[in-house]
């Protein structure tokens, strides 16, 4: 069955949400855009759209077939998935394997530091203000989900990290941290949605600590299209 974009839903900073003649189903078409600091830094990487893609395509898969439910239905073409449309909840969680960016900077410690736990944050979706970290009281207060779905939330959160780091580690990548988004599906279950790429992930070389994630751009270190390319390439052989 082929399945075609209709309306426009929504546009964000990496991605156009289309509506098809199924009202439970949509398809996201991935951009070239590339933004850094809530985007105060902006620019284009070169197939960005397509390698993010099939990148998503590649760990949503993967994640399914370990018991993750999400959002994603199948890869349409080189830069469109088609997905199960959901409300997202107003909440980024970021998990935190190894202290690096702004979070070693605020704790005062050596970017690469491990910690003796994982940690977990929530941030609050909200463009005008910055997406500010918050904890779980005011997600609630907000009326951003319930106490009994951001416990759901963590644990399903706890659960990715260790697949992605099974799966990462296989092909010699640290998992250094990444942040995910959730949407409750028809139903009203909430399940994973958005993206898993370098563009939500900080991803080292294991041998040689490179930067294979967008850092390249928010830092201005060149070959950010061949890191994109780079962990295609070492996901397409695990898979």
């Amino acid at each position: 069955m082929s399945y075609e974009k209709l309306e426009m839903l929504y546009e964000g900073k990496a991605k156009q949400v289309y509506s098809t003649a199924d009202p439970n189903l949509i398809i996201i078409y991935y951009k070239d855009d590339a933004t850094a600091f809530n985007a105060v830094k902006r620019g284009t990487i070169e197939d960005k759209g397509s390698l993010n893609n099939e990148i998503t395509a590649l760990i949503y898969e993967y994640l399914m077939a370990q018991g993750i439910e999400t959002h994603f239905v199948k890869k349409l073409n080189d830069r469109e998935q088609l997905c199960k449309k959901v409300s997202i909840v107003p909440l980024e969680v970021v998990t935190r394997n190894i202290l690096a960016g702004s979070t070693a900077r605020i704790l005062g410690v050596e970017e690469g530091t491990q910690p003796p736990n994982i940690i977990y944050e929530l941030c609050y979706k909200k463009d005008a203000l910055g997406d500010p970290l918050i904890n779980e009281h005011h997600a609630v207060a907000l009326g951003a989900a319930t106490y009994d779905e951001i416990k759901y939330i963590f644990s399903v959160t706890e659960k990715i990290n260790t697949l992605l780091k099974d799966l990462f580690i296989k092909e010699d990548i640290i998992l250094v941290d990444f942040k995910i988004e959730f949407g409750k599906d028809s139903t009203g279950k909430i399940i994973l949605a958005d993206e898993i790429t370098p563009d939500t992930c900080r991803l080292w070389d294991k041998h040689t600590l490179k930067k294979l994630d967008k850092d390249r751009f928010r830092r201005d270190l060149g070959d950010v299209r061949e890191a994109y390319v780079e962990i295609l390439q070492r996901l397409k052989k695990t898979n």
